[in-house]
């Protein structure tokens, strides 16, 4: 009898060491999930694709953003990988730069990546991540290099812009503010270039020529990159205001057809979709612009980033790691979702596709359902 209660014992507590270990497996699977498929339901979004990156635990990812049909993801470590957004599968994997170092924001002309590190203007195949040519620029770069099909642009700490031909790399001209201000960003195309600078200039120059267009001055600096939208021109400055240009049809003509007076810092370029300009604010969160008129639509306090919009409605993360969903016809709140185990975002103001992801490298593409 004692014989067969200290067995019923053993075998009682192999059970609930079976059950545990279970328990964590299960617990551990579940926690696999960037965002539950309840809370996914309840928002009515469904999940396109899912991964896991391979990046070490020591490091974590840093950002991600899209560029045409690729999602690219930087850890800390300076790591890059490139995915494919329709399907969530890795192009090619690789070390960008050492730990540490600060690389610039990437751009894709044609088949090829374009980025600067440190003081040198490096050239990747998009599809194999193989460096095809790095140019030593001889001085640091103050913001992202851009080309067209005939000439690199890169701006130099010497506060000009150098234009590098495409066949050799070798400069054709360069050009400078009149104020002598830091190039802040360039848009590169192929009858235009413009440059921003920290003094709130957007000057529009010849593409194969040290020569000026036209010029906008705006009173603060301007935050973040230009953003084109066919012939219009959207940006933000320090100002408080965003800014629509639009640039008639012969060369050296321009026209403000609005400003919005956000009433707070700008930092960042604005998102632009088919009728809305989304903007944040520091301290504030997002805004919701008519692309048309420039007047208010609505405002998301705490509001990070637009990560979709899809049928008239805005999808924002907020920096408290909720998903607010907007109507912008009826200008009101829908609804918001926990999306407390997402850290980490790209924008995205071309399609109705929601990419998220955490720092230890879960990513998930999202997308609302018909």
């Amino acid at each position: 009898m004692l014989k067969s209660s200290r067995q019923r014992l053993i075998w009682l507590t192999g059970l609930v060491i079976l059950c545990t270990v279970q328990g964590g497996f299960c617990a551990e699977g579940g926690s696999s999930r960037l965002v539950s498929p309840e809370l996914l339901e309840h928002a009515d979004l469904r999940i396109v694709w899912e991964n896991e990156l391979p990046i070490k635990k020591a490091e974590s990812v840093d950002r991600m953003f899209l560029l045409a049909n690729r999602i690219y993801v930087i850890s800390d470590h300076n790591y890059v990988l490139s995915l494919n957004k329709d399907d969530g599968k890795i192009v090619f994997a690789k070390t960008v730069a050492p730990a540490g170092l600060l690389t610039s924001g990437m751009m894709l002309y044609g088949d090829e990546l374009l980025y600067v590190n440190g003081s040198s203007l490096v050239r990747v195949d998009a599809e194999s991540g193989m460096e095809r040519k790095t140019v030593d620029f001889g001085q640091g770069m103050t913001c992202p290099a851009a080309r067209n099909g005939s000439h690199f642009y890169a701006a130099g700490i010497d506060k000009r812009l150098h234009a590098l031909r495409v066949e050799n790399m070798v400069q054709a001209f360069e050009i400078a503010a009149d104020n002598e201000s830091v190039i802040t960003s360039i848009l590169a195309d192929e009858s235009f270039v413009l440059i921003t600078t920290d003094k709130g200039n957007v000057i529009c120059i010849a593409p194969n020529r040290a020569a000026r267009l036209w010029q906008f001055d705006a009173a603060g600096a301007i935050a973040g990159p230009v953003v084109r939208d066919w012939m219009s021109l959207f940006f933000a400055s320090k100002d408080t205001n965003v800014y629509r240009v639009d640039m008639a049809g012969q060369p050296g003509q321009k026209q403000l057809v609005w400003k919005y007076r956000a009433a707070g810092m700008l930092e960042k370029a604005p998102r632009v979709t088919q009728s809305v300009v989304y903007q944040h604010v520091r301290g504030k969160g997002i805004v919701a612009i008519d692309k048309q008129t420039g007047s208010s639509i609505w405002s998301v306090p705490g509001g990070d980033d637009l990560l979709a919009e899809a049928k008239g409605r805005a999808y924002v993360i907020t920096d408290a790691a909720t998903l607010v969903v907007m109507d912008n016809a009826k200008a009101r709140k829908l609804y918001s979702v926990n999306f407390a185990g997402v850290s980490k975002h790209a924008g995205n103001a071309m399609d109705d596709k929601i990419y998220i992801a955490d720092k230890r490298g879960r990513i998930a593409c999202l997308q609302p359902v018909e």
